[in-house]
């Protein structure tokens, strides 16, 4: 009788693991909102995306909101942490399709390489300046993150940017915004603890 108790007790705990298993499986990934405010209600928003759909998103009590501008070629240095969105080239190196420079507080954001959404085949590299090289006809930067290293190509059309503290009045109609990390609810709406937007007109480039 112990025997079969204990099985049974055995029998109901691994049920109840793969039941858990089976509920982390099920979680939504996070989704990535590209678009432009259409309108603001408390905590909600109402975003036309990228791809023309109205959706809204609902901003959590402690959302962090930054803000993004213009920098240069010139505001990276050595032991920067930045990310880098880029297309594979057949030397394997990344040309750089955009830049962002972290401030000191985000360093070790995100790091790593690894596919990105930006557009077809595109890749994410957040990651820290080792090296920084000029040449005639652009700029080559060696990024090291913990598992390997990427050789990024700067050219003249890269957009590079960088963020600043920002506030949720600055969400907007007709801010243009970025949300890397949005969790979906069960009635389809999105929350966000995180939103970046673009000031003088720039869209967040990521």
């Amino acid at each position: 009788m112990y025997y079969v108790t204990r099985r049974a007790i055995g029998g109901m705990a691994l049920a109840s693991i793969l039941a858990v298993s089976a509920s982390f499986a099920q979680q939504p990934p996070p989704v990535r909102v590209r678009g432009t405010v259409e309108g603001a209600d408390g905590p909600m928003l109402t975003v036309k995306t990228r791809e023309g759909a109205a959706i809204k998103v609902k901003l959590t009590d402690n959302v962090a909101v930054r803000g993004i501008i213009k920098a240069s070629l010139a505001d990276i240095k050595d032991n920067s942490f930045i990310g880098v969105t880029g297309t594979p080239q057949a030397d394997g190196s990344q040309k750089a399709v955009e830049i962002h420079i972290f401030p000191e507080a985000m360093r070790g954001t995100g790091e790593g390489h690894r596919p990105w959404d930006l557009q077809p085949g595109s890749t994410m590299t957040n990651a820290t300046v080792a090296q920084m090289v000029k040449a005639v006809d652009g700029q080559t930067i060696t990024l090291k993150y913990k598992d390997g290293e990427k050789k990024i190509v700067v050219v003249p059309e890269t957009v590079i940017v960088t963020y600043l503290p920002g506030s949720k009045d600055e969400l907007k109609p007709g801010a243009k915004i970025f949300i890397g990390a949005a969790a979906k609810k069960e009635d389809g709406t999105l929350e966000a603890a995180a939103v970046s937007v673009g000031r003088d007109g720039i869209a967040p480039p990521m």
